[in-house]
């Protein structure tokens, strides 16, 4: 079970977020009790049900005399994640340093992204998709995936 898809939706007051029933669906199948984690990155909120998570911790963990830089991605990343529950109303709580990270305002958008999924505010996921991709076949040929619509 992968994500895949964008669903609209509004935060609450209290910074929760509905996810939709098919992402719910799958922490639930990944997790108990749906335990997943939330962390920053590439300006949005990035989530991984937290047997992913915790894979990606243990090969991050890896890294022998990382650079600075690797350290400081380390910082963001690993210093940013914050372990969720889903609610009984399917909802999920974006804390205040995650919504000021990703400048989240009410309206935002989330992005199903295979093994993961990503919560943008509305209008910069908007222009990030306003972008001209066709020279991203390229890439994906030299990587072994044929793209041809």
């Amino acid at each position: 079970m992968l994500f895949r898809g964008r669903s609209y939706r509004s935060l609450d007051d209290k910074g929760r977020l509905m996810l939709p029933p098919e992402f719910r669906d799958i922490l639930l199948s990944r997790s108990s009790e749906g335990r997943f984690v939330l962390t920053t990155y590439d300006g949005c909120v990035v989530g991984y049900p937290l047997p992913d998570w915790e894979e990606f911790e243990e090969n991050f963990n890896r890294l022998r005399n990382p650079s600075k830089k690797m350290r400081d991605f380390r910082r963001l990343v690993i210093g940013g994640a914050e372990e969720m529950v889903i609610d009984k109303q399917g909802r999920v709580r974006i804390s205040p340093a995650h919504r000021g990270y990703a400048t989240l305002g009410k309206d935002v958008v989330i992005v199903g992204q295979l093994n993961k999924f990503e919560i943008w505010d509305q209008a910069r996921v908007e222009t990030v998709m306003e972008q001209d991709f066709s020279d991203v076949t390229g890439e994906l040929a030299e990587s072994g995936i044929d793209f041809a619509l």
